[in-house]
């Protein structure tokens, strides 16, 4: 089969991709708040208001009990002193944070210029938090997540429909049911990073590392 040498390559096309609107918003790292978690809640308000299609989805990374990493996309659903998200605790996710609760979590808005990057430890929070995530979710979403349990292998297509309407039906008739098994997460911050990039090349980083009940700051090199 031959090939057109003059054709561009993927590496070509990658780097023909579109970068970031060039009228981006400013970080000024000495006009920042001593908690990055005010930061991180004034960009996520910007980029709602903004119209960023999803901003509260975010990268949640884990390892499992073998050290080996694995990485998704799940929603924000808080951010106080912990940022939130909610999960199945048999799912894969739940297993590899009960074996190493140490996680990583990232934001990226492209329409923004803007990354944030979360490293901590996630913990169950309390039982009625999760119970009151559960049933606010919609019936669908519910039923799917009772049906089977998350992530495993569908053998038998009707089955697995059939698991479908009855969980359906269980939560039809009763709406207040939460599985035990799930879990509203809070991610307690140790180190948060905030990168910005600028109307030409540049970049703007700003670190928070936690020291104590405080938080130290440092202007990174891009």
């Amino acid at each position: 089969m031959s090939t057109d040498e003059s054709a561009p390559t993927l590496r070509d096309r990658l780097r023909e991709a579109k970068p970031p609107h060039p009228d981006v918003p400013a970080l000024d790292p000495g006009a920042a708040p001593t908690d990055p978690r005010e930061l991180v809640v004034e960009w996520l308000v910007d980029a709602v208001e903004a119209g960023v299609s999803q901003p509260q989805a975010m990268t949640l990374a884990t390892v499992d009990a073998d050290g080996a990493p694995a990485s998704r996309v799940v929603l924000l659903k808080d951010v106080d002193s912990a940022f939130w998200f909610a999960s199945s605790s048999l799912s894969p996710k739940g297993r590899q944070i009960e074996a190493e609760p140490r996680v990583a979590l990232s934001f990226f808005w492209s329409e923004r210029g803007r990354q944030i990057r979360v490293g901590g430890r996630a913990v169950a929070g309390p039982r009625e938090v999760s119970e009151s995530d559960f049933t606010s979710r919609h019936p669908a979403s519910r039923a799917g997540a009772i049906a089977l349990p998350q992530s495993s292998v569908i053998d038998d297509p009707e089955e697995a429909r059939r698991a479908l309407d009855a969980a359906r039906t269980r939560i039809d008739e009763n709406p207040d049911f939460a599985p035990d098994d799930w879990t509203a997460y809070r991610v307690e911050p140790e180190s948060v990073e905030f990168w910005q990039a600028t109307s030409g090349r540049d970049q703007v980083r700003l670190r928070y590392d936690r020291d104590g009940d405080d938080w130290t700051r440092s202007s990174l090199w891009p």
